[in-house]
């Protein structure tokens, strides 16, 4: 890899969330023939660089100093040198402030190149045992208790698993609000991933609270909350068809406006009697 050139390369590097062996061969190739490495945290980049033998030049470019360090880094990059951008642990952009400078990046048309590798969403989700054909990240949750619960209540009535990271000293507080908002929810908490002490609960809200809640607990968290499940489908009673033939058919009322007429006054989920409408009203036309 040549250090200088007409425009040098930003690597997005992904390296372990915990245990040191999880990094791929390409990753450390980038690591130490990178000319910088950004890391979000210097003392652990230089402690798995040492693990390696790498002994390129490690700079801070964290949330405290983005600000200051990124203009440094795109100078860097427009010099023709090649940065190597590495988080404090897992795929960078993820909840930290990698996702600025490769966006400063691209805005000046920098090349810009994913090195994959570890995920603590990707290793969350493999284990969870949840269905997860698709999946919300949710990151960290606001810190405060208020604006927390509204975040909970706003994902409350989501059908996909969604993912959560969250700090230890918080995972109490953040159960005791999931046990108001999502009480019946299926529930993994995995503790030091991939690490000596690594942890994985399941359960419910309530559940975790009684085995976790009182707990000192150490490392950064990362929580699977499984999704809300579809209730059954309302049963297709004569009095129920009834009343939809009569507003779709007879009245001409849309199928939007009388499901939702219909949800509102029986209590029903509106997708499921959105359902039932287009059934009645197709029914009617062919009648």
């Amino acid at each position: 890899m040549s250090a200088k050139g007409d425009c040098g390369v930003l690597y997005v590097v992904a390296t372990p969330i915990g245990n040191l062996e999880d990094i791929t061969l390409r990753a450390l190739r980038i690591l130490k023939e990178a000319n910088i490495i950004a890391a979000e945290n210097v003392e652990r980049t230089r402690g798995l660089c040492r693990h390696y033998g790498i002994e390129t030049r490690v700079v801070r470019f964290n949330q405290h100093n983005w600000r200051k360090r990124a203009p440094q880094l795109l100078h860097a990059l427009s010099s023709g040198e090649v940065v190597a951008l590495v988080s404090d642990a897992g795929t960078p952009g993820v909840s930290d402030p990698g996702g600025m400078l490769v966006s400063q990046a691209l805005e000046m048309g920098l090349k810009v190149v994913p090195i994959p590798g570890p995920s603590a969403v990707a290793a969350a989700l493999s284990v969870s045992g949840l269905p997860s054909g698709g999946f919300v990240f949710l990151g960290f949750l606001p810190s405060k208790r208020g604006a927390r619960k509204r975040e909970l209540e706003r994902w409350a009535k989501e059908p996909l698993p969604l993912v959560i990271f969250e700090a230890p000293h918080r995972l109490s507080q953040t159960l005791q609000d999931m046990a108001e908002v999502m009480a019946t929810r299926s529930l993994v908490v995995l503790r030091e991933m991939t690490k000596l002490y690594e942890e994985i609960k399941r359960g419910t809200p309530e559940d975790l609270l009684r085995e976790l809640g009182d707990k000192g607990i150490k490392g950064e968290v990362t929580i699977v909350v499984g999704g809300l499940k579809e209730a059954p489908a309302p049963e297709m009673g004569p009095e129920l068809t009834g009343e939809m033939h009569r507003l779709l058919v007879s009245e001409g009322k849309g199928v939007k406006e009388v499901a939702e007429l219909v949800s509102r006054q029986k209590g029903l989920p509106y997708r499921q009697v959105y359902k039932l409408c287009l059934e009645v009203k197709r029914a009617g036309e062919k009648g």
